[in-house]
């Protein structure tokens, strides 16, 4: 009779989940050597490879893919079982900046109810500002933020790349302002932005304002406006038109985690989800963000 650890079957997941050894050591808070390790000992017990790894690339084999549904339930048994021991459900409050999660929001969200679908999660997005504050009175235990401004503490995870994105049927009329979709005036990046084009010598009008991310990307799908997001966030069906019309460089943002988590179970789920951030980038996103490069030049 086989026998499974649960701690490799959840490097698996994680690993296939991520697509990244890396990231998904970070995310279980060991080395990448020590997840390479569980793998090839649950590989050894089943018998057959489950992942196939390149110097570029992570990817499940036929009988990983078989597997991958069964480890997913495999773990959350074993996490609603240790949760039962327990007693009362433990909850956690985290606040993800509208600018860092974009549309890959609902994905982050599953990979959290999955790491442990015992635990109570509340999510609050809001802009970075809101969400840092919101941190230091105790409202919230962990928060996923862009730096604003001069503070330094918290975690880096990640540094990303900005560009000026639009549909990639827009055309700039020559002789008119640059027309920019964009958040609130308090938004770090709207000042970002509008001060790069003044210092540029280029035009703008604000043409249309949103809510949120949401509702800027909306706006730069239709073609209404050009705005300058994250690579991250920016929808698959916009370019980055900066080169093309030779408009100023943006400067990186840094992706900062802020966190007063101490218990076990939280601490494993805020790295779970802090390691979908982290700056160990697949090659398939930086194909990504030279191919809309390419295209917009």
């Amino acid at each position: 009779m086989i026998t499974l650890d649960v701690d490799s079957v959840h490097a698996f997941v994680l690993v296939a989940d991520f697509g990244s050894f890396t990231k998904a050591a970070h995310a279980l808070g060991t080395s990448q050597a020590a997840v390479s390790i569980k793998i090839k000992r649950l590989e050894d017990r089943l018998g057959y490879r489950l992942l196939e790894r390149t110097p570029r690339q992570v990817r499940l084999t036929a009988h990983g893919m078989s597997f991958l549904r069964p480890a997913r339930n495999f773990v959350a048994a074993h996490e609603l079982a240790i949760a039962g021991i327990g007693g009362a459900a433990k909850r956690l409050t985290i606040g993800i900046s509208d600018q860092v999660a974009g549309p890959n929001l609902p994905m982050l969200l599953a990979r959290l109810n999955a790491h442990d679908p015992s635990l109570v999660i509340e999510v609050q997005i809001d802009s970075s500002r809101a969400l840092v504050n919101a941190f230091d009175k105790g409202a919230i235990d962990a928060a996923i933020v862009r730096r604003e401004d001069e503070r330094w503490d918290g975690e880096l995870l990640a540094r990303e790349r900005f560009g000026w994105f639009a549909s990639a049927h827009w055309e700039h009329r020559e002789g008119e302002p640059l027309r920019l979709a964009s958040l609130a005036p308090s938004c770090g990046v709207r000042a970002l932005a509008t001060q790069a084009l003044d210092e540029a010598g280029v035009p703008w009008r604000e043409v249309f304002i949103g809510g949120g991310t949401a509702a800027v990307a909306a706006a730069v799908s239709a073609g209404l406006a050009v705005a300058a997001l994250a690579y991250g966030v920016a929808p698959p069906d916009t370019i980055d038109i900066g080169p093309r019309y030779r408009l100023p460089r943006l400067p990186e943002s840094d992706i900062l985690l802020h966190s007063s988590v101490t218990d076990p179970a939280s601490s494993e789920a805020v790295r779970a989800l802090a390691a979908s951030f982290r700056n160990s980038d697949t090659v398939a996103d930086l194909r990504r963000q030279m191919a809309r490069s390419v295209v917009a030049a």
